[in-house]
């Protein structure tokens, strides 16, 4: 394997620790929505997530996250390395030392598995403690060999949209019933989905430096037209699981409004990936300046619904 070719210029500590776990704009945002989401669809109200274990639930789910791109920035440093615009990524692991990132995202991992399980204790709802465990799980399974689904191009997405969109809802849901509501379902489920299409999207445009480290991802493995076309009909899913479970619970018109933003930006990022050339593909900055605002807008929309058509 060739030997690392990584921007050199030095940062601060507190500057390469937000950039391993993927702390940079818009994405902390996005974070805490996908931490929040199960609560406010479980609580209904703003006053009900204002509970310490609500608020502690929200944390874990946040804290699984942001463990799960520090583990990924570590056991993705040689591939970020190649990918232009994830070079300062790849630099900032090797600055605090990869092996110091990979202690760092385990001890958050444990750390938030301890808290879920005390916030199970507190509450006696079980369902954030497995649903943290499963995290903890998936999160390793998706980094670690010899597994490594990231690898695996069909279990690739599918992992990130359970520890990313599904399981997060879950983690802070359980802290405010035993078991969320039968109609909370296809809206988590479709969240779930949602993020399993952008992840797809996302392969695309890293597709070259994936390739050369041997990463098959489903841009990797199937090209980029077939996983367009693939994230697109997750993508469609992931809407029409979340508008139907926001009519059994709210109505049209807020399934309307939830569905109509969830729904730009994969019409924006299948516009921009479609307009570039197959050997000048979109890069993950363009995709980020371009796509993710519009996805943090969407989602913080989406956790709001609940606490204001609950209003009295």
């Amino acid at each position: 394997m060739p030997p690392l070719n990584v921007p050199s210029k030095p940062g601060t500590m507190w500057r390469d620790l937000r950039r391993v776990h993927r702390l940079e704009y818009p994405f902390p945002v996005r974070y805490l929505c996908y931490a929040c989401c199960g609560a406010a669809y479980a609580a209904g109200t703003a006053r009900q997530l204002a509970g310490p274990p609500v608020l502690t639930a929200i944390t874990i789910s946040f804290v699984l996250i942001i463990a799960l791109n520090a583990l990924n920035a570590a056991a993705d440093v040689r591939t970020d390395a190649l990918a232009g615009d994830k070079g300062r990524v790849a630099s900032a692991v090797l600055r605090i030392g990869r092996d110091r990132v990979v202690l760092l995202a385990g001890a958050e991992m444990a750390w938030a598995l301890a808290m879920a399980v005390a916030v199970s204790l507190r509450t006696q709802h079980w369902l954030t403690a497995a649903a943290a465990a499963a995290t903890v799980a998936v999160n390793l399974l998706y980094n670690l060999e010899p597994v490594r689904l990231k690898r695996r191009p069909l279990a690739n997405p599918v992992a990130l949209g359970l520890s990313v969109g599904l399981l997060p809802c879950l983690v802070s849901a359980g802290a405010v019933q035993p078991d969320p509501a039968w109609s909370a379902w296809p809206i988590f489920l479709g969240l779930g989905l949602l993020v399993t299409g952008r992840a797809s999207w996302w392969s695309i445009p890293d597709r070259a430096s994936d390739a050369a480290t041997g990463m098959t991802t489903p841009a990797v493995r199937f090209g980029a037209a077939p996983t367009l076309v693939a994230a697109s009909v997750l993508a469609a899913t992931g809407l029409g699981l979340l508008g139907w479970g926001l009519v059994r619970q709210y109505g049209l018109a807020w399934a309307l409004l939830g569905v109509a933003v969830s729904a730009v930006f994969p019409v924006d990022a299948l516009a921009l990936l479609r307009r570039s050339a197959a050997d000048r593909l979109a890069s993950s900055v363009a995709m980020r300046r371009r796509g993710a605002s519009l996805v943090m807008v969407a989602d913080t929309i989406l956790v709001a619904i609940p606490l204001i058509a609950n209003q009295p």
